[in-house]
């Protein structure tokens, strides 16, 4: 199964994907993950993406492509993969068109975990931080016994300037402007199949799972 997950931040999609993989056996592939084994490798195409990625620079679409195209032509992919972080946009999508053509393959599902910006806030905004041990708490999901300290320590609780609600709002805004033209583009190729991300994990895996049943 060719899968490609996409999701705003916040909507659980690592979780989901970790799950995807124990029980389908299919490697994740995240762009982070193939851009650092490319370099590792010391591949030509993980050398250009270093020069760029040491100078600050946003990797361009060629070298991007080129690393996608390496990661899934590899034998753990034989039998499917899921796709995480690419493609970003339209171009990517077309790119990874004429990839899998050539593969002689085809993707099956884009699947979108679809939670409402304010649940996304809430989940996104919550997050606490210890300061002596580096504990994580969420001030909803799972919040420590005591308002600002840290149950195992003490020590004191603090907010990443990432997660206040001003810089979390833009990610978002910036996050729905970039996926939506690939969301009308999957729509329209027939792959996009949304899922409800606001249920419980594992009703939201449920849903998953019995999508990809109907692939084996």
């Amino acid at each position: 199964m060719n899968l490609v997950l996409m999701g705003l931040p916040g909507a659980g999609k690592g979780t989901q994907a970790e799950r995807v993989v124990a029980n389908y056996g299919i490697p994740h592939i995240s762009t982070g993950d193939m851009f650092r084994a490319a370099m590792k490798e010391g591949t030509e195409l993980g050398k250009q993406a270093k020069s760029f990625m040491d100078k600050g620079e946003l990797v361009p679409d060629e070298v991007t492509i080129g690393i996608v195209r390496e990661r899934l032509s590899k034998a753990d992919c034989d039998n499917g993969f899921l796709l995480d972080g690419f493609p970003r946009t339209v171009p990517q999508a077309e790119a990874l068109e004429n990839i899998l053509t050539d593969l002689g393959r085809k993707i099956d599902y884009v699947i979108n975990i679809q939670v409402d910006q304010e649940i996304l806030m809430e989940r996104l905004t919550g997050r606490r931080i210890c300061k002596s041990c580096g504990a994580t708490y969420h001030l909803v999901f799972n919040p420590p016994a005591s308002a600002g300290a840290c149950d195992r320590c003490g020590g004191e609780l603090y907010q990443r300037p990432d997660d206040n609600e001003e810089t979390v709002q833009n990610r978002l805004e910036v996050n729905v402007k970039q996926t939506q033209p690939l969301l009308d583009f999957y729509q329209a190729k027939g792959y996009l199949k949304n899922i409800n991300g606001q249920q419980h994990i594992d009703q939201v895996f449920s849903d998953i799972d019995s999508l990809l049943r109907d692939l084996k």
